[in-house]
């Protein structure tokens, strides 16, 4: 919708363009003051009333400028969230001609950050190719003072592409050097030949560096010594060994957590601290429910500066989080406001109570907390469900019959698998029949007394039982009204699909946590398998009766 809005209710909060041209700026001031701004500027609301600028910050500035706080520039108000707004910003603005490589980089940064990690969808959304996305995203491993300097035009993008790849420190001490002797390209790529691949930050085992011919030590030092001065002129050899390095923490702590990954130069954004507290705080119980999220877990720097480094308790889902951190802002400005006449009267006015109780008590608040589906745990519970409707119908034979044709009346007769069923009438009845031959089953059937044959119908309905979709025996599951509480007990089964982070989730959700008191972390700082143990066997906690939402069906 689009409106004029005094530039005094607007605020800018972000924008990807850090870098304004004067003498642009200066012809757009021109031009505002002539015509005034015709374009307009898109914004959205803000909980204040005012609004929020998503793109469109030269005209804005311009404007102020020229006109002052309460000039009414045009706007278009889009109400959308932080997460959208950002999106919409950073897409306007990288598709203008005139934002340095510096601030496209921040833009692409950010656009994977919201889309998970995926860079090619953010490569398809910002019209570019893969390498060119690559290539923008490695110069987030430079120092905010060389991409200052890229983004003033006082060194070339060549040059911002090698500083990537040395360590902060190094690139804040050379970029002053490059910039004031002028030096070219070519010689900053020689300084990074010489300081690259240094044995003493190599996160690998370098038992057989010593004696390489690619250690630029003098092969007679001994290694101690020569693994301290050298570096590795086979660049290709000591960057595999980094990745098989990293890759091997990757695996070692997917027991741990829902999701391992390895950061690169240009992941900033994909990934943020969890918190419960601060400017991007979740919110305690909410943290404590992110902990059975798929979304959850530690990052791996693969970064020249921190390379190996275990960056623990991480949110990979940024626009959920966003979205989260909004919600309990919002809820603790709600909690702050003053209460109306009419909830005072409420809140002083003499509790009413319930028949037969005591007096009034407040409902219990449920717990946040609930395990992901992640595709192991979803067959598990397939299984679960499965498994437990046939057996809470055992024999009711009457009850087989009731559900075979209801199935059969809904167009699942095509579910009732023919070899599954002929294996189950050989496994439970002893009934052979060969394939094909109707004759014959036709004669085994009538062999079968009559008031045996009810067991033929209800292997059937377990059949048809397997062969269901996961709707439709959700459905059957609901009409003869399943009580999972009494086939499913907390097992070993059930742990080993899920991390430790899920298991303090599971431990919150079913109670244990508050069982095991003081042991709880003590608990949790064992092995994945003795985790598993000492959660199956607390001293004097009922397991019976107790079921994980994630196992509902």
């Amino acid at each position: 919708m689009q409106q004029t809005i005094p530039l005094n209710r607007i605020k800018v909060l972000s924008n990807p363009r850090k870098y304004f041209d004067p003498l642009k700026m200066a012809e757009m001031e021109a031009s505002v003051r002539e015509t005034g701004v015709i374009q307009p500027i898109l914004v959205r609301p803000s909980d204040d009333g005012n609004f929020i600028v998503i793109a469109g910050e030269r005209r804005y500035r311009a404007a102020m400028t020229v006109h002052g706080e309460l000039y009414e520039i045009p706007a278009m108000v889009h109400d959308v969230d932080e997460a959208t707004a950002k999106s919409m910003a950073l897409i306007e603005n990288i598709q203008r001609q005139d934002m340095s490589p510096a601030e496209e980089a921040v833009s692409a940064a950010e656009q994977v950050g919201l889309l998970k990690g995926d860079r090619d969808e953010a490569a398809r959304i910002l019209g570019w190719n893969r390498q060119t996305l690559d290539k923008r995203l490695a110069l987030m491993n430079c120092t905010p003072s060389v991409l200052e300097a890229l983004t003033n035009r006082q060194i070339l993008l060549g040059h911002a592409e090698l500083f990537a790849a040395f360590t902060k420190e190094n690139q804040d001490k050379l970029l002053p050097v490059i910039i004031a002797e002028k030096r070219s390209i070519a010689d900053l790529k020689t300084v990074l030949e010489r300081a690259a691949c240094a044995l003493s930050a190599a996160i690998f085992d370098k038992a057989d560096c010593a004696a390489c011919p690619h250690n630029s030590s003098a092969q007679s030092e001994m290694f101690g010594e020569s693994i301290a001065t050298g570096n590795c002129t086979n660049r290709g050899c000591y960057n595999d060994k980094t990745e098989k390095a990293l890759e091997a923490q990757v695996e070692s702590m997917k027991d741990e957590y829902p999701v391992v990954r390895i950061v690169r130069a240009g992941d900033n954004e994909t990934r943020v601290q969890l918190t419960a507290d601060g400017p991007k705080g979740v919110g305690a119980e909410q943290v404590v429910a992110c902990h059975g999220c798929q979304s959850y877990g530690a990052a791996v720097s693969g970064l020249p500066d921190s390379l190996g480094k275990v960056y623990r308790g991480q949110c990979f889902d940024t626009v959920c989080n966003m979205k989260k951190v909004a919600a309990r802002i919002k809820a603790e400005k709600a909690a702050q406001q003053p209460a109306s006449p009419a909830a005072s009267k409420a809140a002083t006015a003499p509790a009413k109570k319930v028949a037969g109780a005591a007096g009034a008590a407040p409902a219990p608040t449920q717990a946040a907390t609930v395990v992901s589906e992640s595709e192991r745990v979803k067959a598990y519970r397939v299984k679960l469900w499965r498994k437990a409707l046939r057996k809470d119908i055992g024999l009711d034979h009457g009850l087989a019959r009731e559900y075979l044709i209801g199935l059969v009346m809904t167009g699942h007769a095509r579910d009732i698998d023919g070899p599954a069923y002929r294996g189950l009438l050989a496994k439970g009845l002893k009934l052979e029949v060969q394939e094909s031959d109707i004759a014959e089953a036709i004669n085994v059937v009538k062999g079968v007394p009559s008031d045996r044959q009810v067991a033929l119908i209800t292997a059937m309905l377990f059949t048809a039982i397997e062969g269901l979709a996961v709707h439709a025996l959700t459905a059957l599951c609901r009409a003869h009204g399943l009580d999972l509480t009494k086939h499913w007990k907390l097992d070993k089964e059930f742990l080993e699909l899920v991390t430790k982070a899920e298991m303090m989730v599971i431990a919150d959700e079913l109670g244990i946590r508050a069982a095991l008191g003081e042991n709880f972390k003590k608990v949790f700082a064992k092995s994945k398998g003795e985790v598993i143990d000492a959660l199956l066997a607390v001293e004097g906690f009922d397991y019976t009766g107790k079921l994980l939402k994630i196992l509902q069906f």
